[in-house]
């Protein structure tokens, strides 16, 4: 063993530089800390190149005086702790005092400060963590701080930053979880000279969360205020049918702060036991306010971890929280960002209808009255009433008749613009009720009379349609015989080289039956062959031929995590059949997906794709490749339990044999033999 060297200031300062500062997201996220710490309420961030060249971080806070902005920069030097006790109750984001003395150690460091009782603000120049500028200069309240070159100095952590784009993604993640856990901050977000989040900064919640995830994830959102043992639970959980196949899209915050919280995990998935389906999670973002002392955020390098006094009493809070909101919040938040979805059509009354109609005929003038001419005179309205109330007796009878009593708004706009007047209206109609009731008196006299007299008698005010129905299924009686004549048919034969196999039928609507040779029974899992057989096509082909057009492209919304998986690995997706493109601020639009997918199916496919390859990024190539079209071709499969013809079956059994298919891509069994002597056997009939 060496001699023991004490390192100087440089070194040192490198090797503490690396627990603070990882990569441009860990700058991002000190800086904007110390900003909400400074009282901003407005918050600008800008980074080029994923951050390595540039950042730039402005807010509206207090400011640093003049004679604190150098000892600011020494290890260790911070306002938020003094003694011992303040670790025991920390309410700030930042504490540490490691943050600016880490970053500027390892950049170009440019800091232009003003706080609020001083005259002129300072600028302030630190490049590898040596001084170069100290000077007065012109500058509004607050702080900015600029970062160019990270890592300059330190080409060893330079070769392990990732691409631009994945830099870049996990800042903008960083940012998501801050405009999220302070919804009263303005946050704005420029990357590579675009803006590409601003949260409006009203306090409101469910504002920064349609700033961040959009308006589709926003209005699907169930509201969660709920209070137990001194916790107060608030914000918003996903209705479950709107469930996602991991929890990536689940944001939990303790006093403001986000962290990795596997105790309300725990608690969300016991809560939503029966109600979401097993396998899926439901997306939320869910504050909790506590007690500072009952919880420790000292005990991880990037504090995203906590630990608690008493973790019971969060669990028990955040259950019954979000068992509360989802029995009783069933009412879907009227968030007003932009229209709602078209409300069906209303039910309109025949009678108002016409009432309408020649109401607006009457009110109508026949021409354009002159400078100074009065209204009708009183004799001539009374008339005009009279008139009303007979037409309003035919427009009962009228409607009464008509096929559909169920008219939508635009239906009416267009029969009030049409009628313009009320008797040529009226006996059009008239006419044509007259040749439906002969028509249908004539049906009822060609018809048989036995069943017809035990019907009971229509009323005339029923709708036309009602009686064809009734009379019909009448006409078509005589076809009963057919399916016994299918019945006696033989079951078809399956000829496969010197072998040969009767098709039986199927089981459960899940197995399907065969005879092979006389000598064995072949239970077959429609699923799992159909699962096998697509699964082995996507291999041998790489997915392509398979993938088909969307008419409606179908839009993702992604954890910046997710995201940037999915836009690394768009080749791989490519190659399962998917055509994805990058929509911009975490979202991805899917343009064709495989054929054999369903439709409700491929969001969710894309979403447990994107969580797979985030979380299995060691992984090489061709094992991704085989998750994923095992994964496709289990949710393209042919269902258990789904009827299928007589025609599909036979020709699922056939590729089974043909391939020599045995196993799904799980591993499950597709296929059973029970030999003639075993069955024997089972009924005692041989020894």
């Amino acid at each position: 063993m060496g001699r023991i060297n004490v390192l100087d200031k440089h070194v040192a300062e490198l090797i503490a530089a690396g627990e603070v500062v990882e990569r441009p997201s860990s700058v991002i996220k000190e800086l904007v800390e110390n900003s909400i710490d400074a009282g901003a309420t407005a918050i600008t961030v800008e980074i080029k190149n994923g951050g390595v060249t540039f950042m730039r971080v402005s807010d509206n806070g207090c400011g640093i005086l003049k004679e604190d902005i150098r000892p600011a920069f020494i290890r260790h030097a911070t306002s938020k702790v003094k003694v011992e006790g303040d670790l025991d109750a920390i309410a700030t984001l930042g504490f540490r005092g490691e943050a600016l003395a880490s970053v500027s150690s390892v950049s170009h460091l440019e800091l232009l400060t003003k706080a609020r009782e001083e005259e002129t603000g300072t600028r302030y120049l630190i490049e590898g963590g040596e001084e170069v500028l100290f000077d007065d200069a012109g500058c509004p309240d607050g702080t900015t701080f600029i970062i160019r070159d990270l890592f300059y100095n330190v080409p060893a952590r330079m070769k392990f930053l990732k691409t631009d784009m994945a830099e870049g993604n996990a800042v903008s993640n960083v940012i998501d979880k801050i405009a999220l856990s302070h919804p009263e901050i303005a946050i704005t977000y420029i990357k590579d000279q675009k803006t590409v989040l601003r949260t409006a900064g009203d306090s409101k919640l469910l504002s920064a969360i349609y700033a961040v995830y959009g308006r589709d994830f926003a209005k699907a959102l169930i509201p969660v205020d709920y209070t137990l043992g001194g916790i107060r639970v608030t914000g918003f959980i996903s209705r479950p049918e709107n469930a996602r196949p991991n929890r990536n899209m689940q944001n939990f915050f303790i006093n403001h702060r986000f962290v990795i919280c596997k105790t309300a995990m725990a608690a969300i998935s016991e809560a939503c036991k029966g109600t979401v389906m097993v396998g899926k999670f439901p997306s939320c973002v869910l504050n909790l306010d506590m007690s500072f002392n009952a919880v420790d955020v000292n005990v991880h390098p990037t504090k995203l971890e906590v630990r608690f006094v008493n973790e019971r009493p969060v669990f028990d809070a955040v259950y019954h929280a979000v068992k509360t909101a989802l029995m009783t919040g069933e009412k879907r938040i009227e968030a007003k960002f932009g229209n709602d979805p078209a409300k069906p059509a209303r039910r309109v009354n025949p009678f108002e209808l016409a009432q309408k109609v020649f109401r607006e005929r009457d009110e109508q003038p026949s021409k354009k009255p002159a400078v100074g001419e009065g209204l009708a005179p009183p004799a001539k309205r009374v008339s005009n009433r009279i008139d009303l109330q007979k037409e309003q007796k035919k427009a009962d009878d009228l409607f009464a008749m008509l096929d559909e009593p169920e008219v939508s708004t635009p239906t009416l706009n267009k029969t009030v613009r049409v009628a313009d007047s009320a008797s040529p209206f009226v006996d059009s109609y008239q006419r044509d009720i007259a040749e439906k009731r002969a028509a249908r008196d004539q049906k009822a006299e060609e018809a048989p009379t036995e069943p017809l007299s035990s019907e009971p008698e229509i009323p005339q005010t029923a709708p036309a349609q009602t009686q064809p129905e009734q009379t019909a299924p009448i006409q078509e009686a005589p076809a009963e015989p057919v399916p016994e004549q299918e019945a006696e048919e033989p079951k078809p034969l399956i000829d496969l080289d010197e072998n040969y196999y009767r098709y039986l039928g199927e089981a459960f609507k899940t197995y399907i039956i065969i005879e092979k040779n006389e000598r064995e029974l072949m239970l077959i899992d429609k699923h799992a062959a159909h699962e096998r057989i697509i699964y082995e096509k996507l291999k041998q082909e790489k997915g392509s031929g398979y993938s088909q057009l969307l008419l409606t492209p179908i839009t993702v919304a992604l954890n910046k995590i997710d995201y940037n998986a999915v836009i690394e690995h768009l080749d791989v997706f490519s190659d399962a059949g998917f055509d994805i493109d990058d929509f911009g601020s975490g979202s991805i639009i899917i343009r064709s997906a495989p054929q054999y997918l369903p439709l409700e199916d491929i969001e969710p496919s894309v979403i447990e794709m994107a969580g797979y390859l985030s979380e299995h990024k060691k992984e090489i190539r061709s094992e991704k490749m085989d998750w994923i079209y095992a994964n496709v071709s289990c949710r393209a499969a042919i269902k258990g339990g789904n009827r299928s013809t007589e025609q599909e079956l036979i020709a699922l059994a056939k590729q089974v044999e043909n391939e020599d298919i045995r196993h799904c891509p799980h591993g499950r069994p597709v296929c059973i033999l029970l030999k003639k002597h075993e069955l024997e056997r089972m009924f005692g009939r041989v020894e």
